[in-house]
């Protein structure tokens, strides 16, 4: 069986650093931080006080209010980057089969404010069960999927994909691959998550997982820096438009670029830490390589899934080095978390329009916030600390890695007719 060829048509954005695609690179190339002091709720008796917030949001903005009440905020967020997407794509959803048109979401954890919120009125009311007749539709991770696709009528098939920080990684290889079998056309694809809350926040730090520099949260998210101290939350979301190559081509799209490799593995090791060697990363990385049908040599620049975590940015460049050998060294290397922070289930979408986007315009983003280098990272290895550099991008890989060893990685290429 030929496997159809998988191209990209269209990108949406909803990040702390950028609220559209637009912002979003423009955020990326000039190394802006995205964190700040929460203001959702009132963090005050919080380890950690910051996270990086989409600045300023106001759902009347995007949606009526009787409709927003219907809604969570990740799903909110999945149906404005699916907008915007759609919209970048130009596809005329009236000339399109609807049929072979889907939705494969990713999201880590889903309506978590929603349960946090009812939860909170419930103990505050007594015993009286007062739910919102909204809230179990309102919570599940699958209905940003159903609810993108009730508003566009497309009746191909849609899910959700729940892998942790892998998550929208795996919704974007789920719809891959429906596309190269040719049961489908066309995809939304991404993911979005809302877990700055009371709820997320307390319960990553009772795992000690998030950053707790209170006193300078710009600088809290510094990836390979040996006085890393975790990760910083984030919310927001990422689209992409998958489209099978001659249905986009047939219909004279704008193609950002090709998806040509698709890897999953598992680390089957530990339940929040990855694989010291970074076993299952290299794993995951040589699949997807595979997939592509190219060499390791091929592959120009990486965004890693570089968290700022103690164990995580170590694993992680001993597992490029095991793959790419004196390669590794010739790569170049960046983690764009050090800016958007870590933006859980969406980070892979919002990741993986960062590797699109540096292909498209030539441009590694930075890791910023670099100070001092871990001395058990390799310090020959190109991590494009601090500022952007300009290079001619044919091949670029991204990274996703999440809690209990889920690690998805997927190849982007320049579109070679």
């Amino acid at each position: 069986m030929e496997l159809k060829r998988v191209v990209v048509t269209g990108l949406g954005a909803l990040t702390p650093i950028g609220k559209n695609i637009t912002e979003y690179w423009d955020g990326l190339e000039r190394g802006i931080s995205g964190a700040g002091p929460i203001t959702r709720f009132d963090a005050t008796n919080f380890k950690t006080k910051f996270a990086c917030e989409i600045k300023d949001y106001n759902s009347d903005n995007y949606f009526d209010r009787k409709e927003a009440r219907k809604l969570d905020l990740y799903a909110q967020f999945a149906l404005i980057v699916a907008e915007e997407a759609l919209k970048d794509s130009n596809i005329d959803i009236s000339k399109i089969d609807l049929n072979k048109a889907g939705v494969i979401w990713g999201s880590g954890i889903g309506g978590i404010d929603t349960l946090t919120q009812e939860v909170k009125e419930y103990v505050k009311n007594g015993e009286i069960p007062r739910f919102n007749p909204f809230f179990i539709p309102k919570m599940i991770s699958d209905i940003a999927a159903g609810h993108i696709s009730m508003k566009y009528g497309f009746r191909g098939p849609n899910f959700t994909t729940v892998s942790a920080c892998a998550s929208s990684t795996n919704a974007i290889i789920d719809a891959y691959t429906y596309i190269r079998l040719g049961k489908a056309d066309i995809f939304v694809t991404g993911g979005s998550e809302a877990s700055v809350n009371e709820a997320g926040v307390a319960g990553f730090n009772a795992m000690r997982a998030i950053s707790t520099r209170n006193d300078d949260p710009k600088t809290a998210s510094r990836p390979f820096d040996v006085d890393r101290d975790g990760f910083v939350m984030a919310d927001g979301g990422g689209a992409l438009i998958l489209e099978e190559y001659e249905h986009a081509k047939k219909r004279g799209a704008k193609i950002y670029a090709e998806l040509i490799g698709a890897g999953l593995s598992a680390d089957a090791y530990h339940l929040t830490a990855p694989h010291p060697e970074g076993e299952g990363a290299q794993l995951v990385m040589r699949n997807a390589i595979e997939d592509a049908e190219i060499k390791p040599e091929d592959i120009d620049y990486i965004n890693v899934h570089g968290t700022s975590t103690p164990l995580g940015d170590i694993s992680e460049p001993i597992a490029i080095k095991k793959v790419f050998g004196e390669h590794a060294y010739k790569l170049s290397i960046s983690s764009t978390k050090s800016m958007t922070g870590h933006m859980l289930g969406a980070a892979g979408a919002a990741e993986s329009i960062a590797a699109i986007l540096a292909i498209v315009n030539g441009i590694i983003p930075p890791t910023i916030n670099h100070f001092n280098l871990d001395p058990l990272v390799d310090s020959k290895l190109d991590f494009t600390f601090n500022k952007a550099k300009k290079l001619d991008i044919k091949v670029a890989l991204s990274n996703t890695f999440g809690f209990g060893g889920h690690n998805a990685s997927v190849i982007f290429r320049k579109l070679n007719n």
